[in-house]
């Protein structure tokens, strides 16, 4: 599965930060015949060697197609009072996958988040409303799971987008994850609800990445903003 490859991508992220996490230290006599003699074959595991070659190597981090932004919206800071998204703000914006990990590695997954709590991960510039001028034609897919169940599939879900994954990957404006008191819900918003061809695409595809046996639906945010709870599924895979 492509977003397994992925995800096994961080430990060779994390060698790249650590070119030798475990370096050994040089031998007293490391001074003495440094240099080789003539027909001498070097010891692939001399460790002084490495770190020569090591600190020759500049650091070269790897860019995203697109820089991403979490946000969280803090459950203690919500109130019947307020209006809705108020409470919604910016955590860090990153654009390469060794930021992604440095964040993803020192962050709540859903399973520690607090009931209420909604995580999400957008596209840079683009907000986690509907009011938001490329979201306010759009719509979401949304997959279910019981409490706890959420974290590798929001993982994979993290991957798929930032790695570009999806053949509609245009249309993808971002993910959110929302903690309630029984279930987890990751919803994958898009931008133009009405193209069907690509929100199929899309929804056939997040659930091979997730290998999610459930039927999924899709919602315009239209119907949502219209109706609340009552809207229904335009589309169901």
């Amino acid at each position: 599965m492509v977003v397994e490859e992925l995800a096994r991508s961080a430990s060779s992220t994390e060698d790249q930060n650590n070119p030798n996490p475990n370096p050994r230290k040089p031998s007293p006599n490391s001074g003495e015949d440094s240099e080789l003699e003539e027909g001498e074959i070097v010891d692939p595991d001399d460790s002084s060697l490495k770190q020569e070659l090591s600190a020759d190597i500049p650091y070269q981090p790897h860019p995203l197609e697109n820089s991403w932004t979490f946000w969280f919206d803090n459950p203690s800071a919500k109130s019947k009072q307020a209006a809705w998204g108020s409470s919604i703000r910016p955590i860090y914006t990153f654009s390469t996958a060794e930021e992604f990990w440095s964040l993803y590695n020192n962050i709540h997954h859903p399973s520690k988040l607090a009931v209420g709590a909604d995580f999400h991960c957008f596209k840079y510039k683009i907000e986690p409303m509907w009011e938001d001028p490329v979201c306010d034609n759009g719509g979401k897919w949304t997959v279910t799971f019981g409490r706890g169940k959420s974290d590798t599939c929001w993982l994979y879900t993290l991957l798929a987008m930032i790695g570009e994954q999806f053949d509609h990957g245009d249309e993808i404006c971002g993910a959110v994850v929302n903690v309630r008191n029984r279930q987890e819900k990751i919803a994958l918003w898009t931008k133009n609800a009405s193209n069907e061809a690509a929100q199929l695409s899309i929804g056939r595809q997040w659930k091979e990445f997730l290998d999610y046996k459930e039927t999924i639906g899709f919602i315009f945010h239209e119907d949502a903003k219209r109706l609340d709870r009552a809207a229904k599924n335009r589309y169901s895979l």
